[in-house]
C-alpha cells in the first residue's frame, strides 16, 4: 500500500523484527513523538497484514519508544484536508483493517498514547503500559472529535461516563488511572515494559494459533452481540474444537503431565 499522492514518505517510520513466533512493529518517528500520518498507517498495515498471513507468526507486538507510543495523528498532515478530501478517501477507514486482523495483538505503551495513539492501542487485544504512560483523547482541544474509533472503543472499554469525561474535557490520564478504569491490563516499570510485553506475546504465540484466534473471536463477540447470542457462539465454538489436533494434543499432554506441542 502506498500513501496518498502528495504526502512525504519516511522509509524508517517503522522498524520491524521477528523473534521466534512473535513479530514486532515499532513506530519510529521520535522527532514528532511518533505521530501517525498516512505513511505510517500504510507501513503498519502492510507489515501487520503480511504477519497475519504468515503461518510462522503467532502474535504481533506493537510499540513505540519510552517517550511516546504515538502522540496522536499528524496535525501537519490533517490541517491540509477538507471535507471533500476526507469524505472521498474515507479518511482513517483503513485502520479498521488493522483492528480486524485475526492475529493476536499486544500493545506496549510507554509515554504518550494520545488521540490516534490511544485509538491504535485500543485496536490491540492487550494493552501493557509503563508507569510513565499517559492516555487521552484530546481532539476537542483542536476542534475535532476522535476519528479512529475512540468514541466507540473507549466507551466499550471504560464505560460511558468515563469516556465522556475523557473525550469532552480532553484530559490525559496516567497509567494508574488507566489500569483502574480498565483501559490497560497491566502497568509495569518503564525499564521492564518491553521485556514483559515480549514475554506476554511469546506466551500467546506458544499456544495453538487456531485456538487463540477462536478465543479472540469469542471475546470480541461479547461486544457485538446479546448475551444469549454470545453464549451460543462460545458454546458452538467450544463444541467444534473437539476432535481438533490442538484439543487432542492439549488434553493428552495434561493427562501425561508434559508440555503440549502446539
Amino acid at each position: 500500500m502506498n500513501p496518498p499522492h502528495g504526502y512525504q514518505t519516511d522509509e524508517d517510520s517503522i522498524i520491524t523484527a521477528v523473534d521466534g513466533r512473535v513479530a514486532t512493529i515499532r513506530i519510529n518517528r521520535p522527532d514528532v513523538l511518533n505521530a501517525l500520518n498516512s505513511n505510517v498507517m500504510c507501513k503498519i498495515l502492510d507489515a501487520a497484514t503480511a504477519y497475519d498471513r504468515d503461518p510462522a507468526i503467532r502474535c504481533l507486538l506493537l510499540t513505540g519508544n519510552h517517550r511516546a507510543f504515538a502522540a496522536g495523528a499528524d496535525i501537519a498532515e490533517l490541517s491540509q484536508e477538507s471535507y471533500a478530501s476526507m469524505y472521498e478517501r474515507d479518511f482513517f477507514a483503513e485502520w479498521d483493517r488493522f483492528a480486524q486482523l485475526r492475529i493476536p495483538k499486544v500493545a506496549a505503551v510507554g509515554g504518550y498514547a494520545l488521540g490516534g495513539g490511544c485509538e491504535l492501542a485500543m485496536m490491540c487485544d492487550i494493552i501493557l503500559a509503563s508507569d510513565t504512560a499517559k492516555f487521552g483523547q484530546p481532539e476537542v482541544k483542536i476542534g475535532c472529535i476522535p476519528g479512529m474509533g475512540g468514541s466507540q472503543r473507549l466507551t466499550r472499554l471504560v464505560g460511558r461516563v468515563r469516556a465522556m469525561d475523557m473525550i469532552l474535557t480532553g484530559r490525559m490520564i496516567d497509567a494508574d488511572e488507566s489500569l483502574r478504569i480498565g483501559l490497560v491490563s497491566r502497568v509495569l516499570p518503564a525499564n521492564e515494559l518491553e521485556k514483559e510485553a515480549a514475554a506476554v506475546a511469546a506466551t500467546i504465540a506458544s499456544y495453538s494459533h487456531d485456538i487463540v484466534m477462536m478465543a479472540r473471536a469469542a471475546v470480541n463477540a461479547a461486544e457485538q452481540t446479546t448475551l444469549d447470542a454470545g453464549l451460543r457462539f462460545e458454546r458452538q465454538t467450544y463444541h467444534a474444537l473437539y476432535g481438533s489436533a490442538a484439543q487432542q494434543e492439549g488434553m493428552a499432554a495434561f493427562r501425561e503431565k508434559r508440555t503440549p506441542n502446539f
